[in-house]
């Protein structure tokens, strides 16, 4: 087992917030099984709560190099693992050719299926090289066919590849999977990780994740800024504010040199917290109003 991997759940947790992560017992708990049984992480939760990060942050401080696989609609096997290098092997039958070398055809065929005609995508460049952080990100985007090509890098940390041979990794790379559960994801997937829904953080987590991730940021302001977020998480809003957002939000604030929340600015720096026009109607005006009025009464 690797030397860098933590001892405990609570060397876990530190892990993470030395990376500017703030976990929950249960994620630091999941996160270290997963770590210390060499097993793939799933995570499933809304967009803006925070999964990719975690991948983010084992790469940065277990240290291992992160490659990341950014799924979407219609990626095949030749986007995401490997690909052949047409183009080089056509030149290399050409020169066996010039060369009179092109007799033997069984040899020529082994020659050109070599490894240095196969081109790296980055589930092969996972397996391969010093020892990584894989990031599967969003594979809820990914068509279903796609998981199949998984299922094997997953069970075992290899690829089968028909002209070449298997790689298998020296090291077993961590490997993280998000999902923003826009589909679900098969049970063969599932059943090879360690699963853990990212929920938005509570108030308290919150405030904890903002001084860490912007300590310019004044307490009183803080406060307030999650109380308002938290609430309007809890209002029918087309796409409640991430972590993410909360963070920008109150960097935003906190460069206008405010103090506390008051509605005319926080009319007029919503956009940093809201993305979606329908929101930001539904927000700004006397529902700011009362949101700020609440706020800085739980906050206080």
């Amino acid at each position: 087992m690797p030397e860098t991997v933590p001892g405990t759940v609570e060397d876990t947790r530190k892990l993470l917030a030395a990376g500017g992560y703030v976990a929950d017992r249960q994620l630091a708990t999941t996160v270290h099984l997963a770590l210390r049984m060499g097993r793939p992480l799933f995570l499933e939760g809304e967009p803006g709560t925070g999964k990719t990060e975690i991948a983010k942050v084992l790469a940065a401080e277990l240290p291992r190099r992160l490659v990341r696989l950014q799924c979407y609609d219609g990626m095949d096997l030749a986007s995401a693992a490997y690909e052949w290098n047409h183009a080089r092997q056509l030149m290399a039958i050409r020169l066996a050719e010039a060369a009179g070398e092109a007799t033997d055809r069984e040899a020529l065929e082994r020659g050109i299926y070599d490894r240095r005609f196969l081109q790296s995508r980055p589930l092969l460049d996972a397996l391969e090289g010093e020892p990584a952080v894989l990031l599967i990100d969003e594979l809820d985007r990914a068509d279903e066919p796609f998981e199949a090509f998984l299922l094997e890098i997953l069970a075992d940390f290899q690829i089968s590849i028909p002209e070449f041979g298997t790689v298998k990794a020296a090291v077993p790379p961590v490997v993280v999977i998000t999902s923003n559960r826009t589909r679900e994801v098969h049970d063969a997937i599932r059943r090879r990780c360690l699963y853990h829904w990212v929920d938005y953080p509570d108030a308290a987590r919150e405030r904890a994740i903002l001084k860490l991730r912007a300590p310019g940021v004044g307490e009183r302001l803080s406060a307030q800024v999650v109380a308002f977020v938290q609430a309007v998480r809890a209002a029918d809003t087309f796409k409640p504010p991430g972590v993410a957002e909360t963070i920008d939000w109150a960097a935003a604030l906190s460069s206008l040199d405010a103090k506390e929340l008051e509605p005319a600015l926080v009319d007029e720096t919503l956009g940093a917290l809201l993305k979606y026009q329908d929101d930001l109607g539904k927000i700004r005006g006397a529902e700011a109003a009362r949101l700020v009025a609440e706020a800085k009464q739980a906050a206080a």
